[in-house]
């Protein structure tokens, strides 16, 4: 890369970084639950929202072979991180021994931080 080449890229940077979002993506950090006939689970979700446009808006609870067994909408953003939250009733496949659990945001979409956890 030529200097004349280096420099327009440093501008460019300049110019855009401002549109950047600085929230980053939404990481599960923390997931406990409790099951008998069904289960509920609390998650813990790091993402520091930034207002209507930019937050962590559902967290998921995933088999194994990554298909959707839950969904806990979010429908605002929250003004503290991390924040929990619960679901409840939730039905899990028979023989389903892990799930994975993973958080979404309006900007990033999917991208942060999982955690598999093993049932007993």
């Amino acid at each position: 890369m030529t200097r004349k080449n280096k420099n327009r890229f440093v501008i460019l940077m300049l110019l855009y970084l401002p549109f950047l979002a600085v929230a980053g993506e939404a990481n599960v950090v923390d997931v406990s639950y409790q099951c008998a006939q069904t289960c509920s689970f609390s998650v813990t979700i790091q993402h520091d929202d930034e207002g209507w446009k930019h937050y962590a808006n559902r967290w998921e609870i995933l088999s194994i072979d990554r298909t959707i067994i839950a969904t806990r909408v979010l429908a605002h953003p929250h003004s503290k991180a991390p924040f929990t939250r619960s679901l409840s009733n939730i039905k899990l496949p028979k023989n389903t021994h892990e799930v994975i659990v993973r958080a979404h945001d309006l900007i990033h979409g999917y991208g942060g931080k999982e955690l598999k956890i093993k049932l007993k």
